[in-house]
C-alpha cells in the first residue's frame, strides 16, 4: 500500500542509527580477577551446607584452587582469560556520573556491547592478600586471586547515533579507565587503584603500540601454563604459600603433589589436570 503525501505531513520522526567502533584498553595499573568461585555459586544456588568432621580438619584455604577459580575463562579464542563485557559497560555508565553532558541511564540505553566476553592478554600470577569480610565484625581473612601486573584487551562498542558520537564513546571509555577501572580492588571502590587503563583506537595506537605488541605475546599458551603452574606475585604470597605447604606436610606426612606450586622449580601433578579442566569450562 502506497503512503500518501498527506499521511506524512505531520510530525517527522527520524530513525536512530547505530555505529560501531573497536577500541583497545591497555592497563595502567595491575588487574585483579574477581570471578565467583564454583563453591560460592553453589552456595548461592543451594545454600551453604554444614562441614563434615573430615572437612573441619582440612586447611581452611586451598590457594592453588582459589587462584584458578578467581578467573574468567573461555574454551576458544586468542586468550584463555577473558572478562565479562557488561563489566566494561558498567564502568562506562559509572564514569558518566563524572562526565558533564551525559547521564548514567542514557549510557545504559545508548551503548551496546555485542561481545559477551572480551579477551584479556597478560600473564596471571598468584597473589594472596589480607581482606576484611562483609560481616558486621569485618573479620579478616586471606583471599587468593589471579593478578596481572600488565594486561590489555580489545572491545567492540555499538552506540546510538546521533545521540552519541565516536568522540563521545571514546571519551566515556577513557573516563571509565581513569575513575572506575575493572576487576577487584579497582579505582571505583575508593581504597584500591587497580584495573585502570588507557584507551586507543586500533589504527591510532601512538605511544601505546609497543606496550600492546609486548603484552599480546602473553596469550593463550602463556596463560594456560601460568594456570597450570602458579607463580607467587610477591614475597608475601610466596611466604604464605610456603606456610600452607608446610602445614599440609605436617598433617599428611608429605606435601601433596597435586597442590604443589611452581616456585623456582617446576612441580607438576594433578595441578596440570586442574588447569586443563579450567580451560575446558
Amino acid at each position: 500500500m502506497a503512503i500518501k503525501k498527506s499521511d506524512i505531513s505531520g510530525l517527522q520522526i527520524e530513525p536512530l542509527k547505530q555505529g560501531r567502533i573497536t577500541l583497545r584498553m591497555i592497563g595502567n595499573t595491575p588487574l585483579y580477577f574477581n570471578s565467583y568461585s564454583s563453591k560460592a555459586q553453589r552456595d548461592l544456588l543451594l545454600g551453604s551446607a554444614k562441614k563434615t568432621a573430615a572437612e573441619k580438619k582440612e586447611i581452611k584455604h586451598d590457594p592453588e584452587h582459589e587462584f584458578r577459580e578467581s578467573v574468567y575463562t573461555q574454551v576458544t579464542g586468542e586468550t584463555l582469560l577473558c572478562f565479562p563485557a557488561p563489566g566494561v559497560k558498567g564502568a562506562m555508565a559509572t564514569a558518566a556520573l563524572e562526565t558533564p553532558g551525559v547521564t548514567k541511564s542514557s549510557v545504559n540505553r545508548l551503548i551496546f556491547l555485542p561481545q559477551e566476553k572480551i579477551n584479556i592478554w597478560g600473564r596471571p600470577f598468584m597473589k594472596m592478600d589480607v581482606v576484611r569480610s562483609a560481616d558486621v565484625a569485618k573479620t579478616p581473612d586471606i583471599r587468593t586471586r589471579a593478578f596481572l601486573p600488565r594486561w590489555c584487551a580489545e572491545i567492540e562498542i555499538a552506540y546510538v547515533m546521533p545521540s552519541l558520537s565516536v568522540h563521545s564513546v571514546i571519551s566515556l571509555l577513557r573516563n571509565a579507565g581513569i575513575v572506575v577501572g575493572i576487576g577487584d580492588f579497582r579505582q571505583e571502590k575508593g581504597r584500591g587503584s587497580f584495573g585502570s587503563f588507557s584507551v586507543a583506537g586500533v589504527d591510532d595506537m601512538g605511544d601505546l603500540q609497543s606496550d600492546w605488541d609486548s603484552i599480546t605475546l602473553e596469550g593463550r599458551e602463556v596463560q594456560v601454563e601460568a594456570m597450570k603452574n602458579p607463580v607467587p606475585a610477591n614475597n608475601k604470597t610466596s611466604s604464605l604459600l610456603q606456610r600452607v605447604m608446610e602445614e599440609r606436610e605436617r598433617r599428611t606426612g608429605a606435601a601433596e603433589p597435586d597442590k604443589a606450586v611452581k616456585s623456582g622449580g617446576s612441580r607438576r601433578g594433578k595441578a596440570v589436570e586442574a588447569a586443563e579442566a579450567v580451560e575446558a569450562e
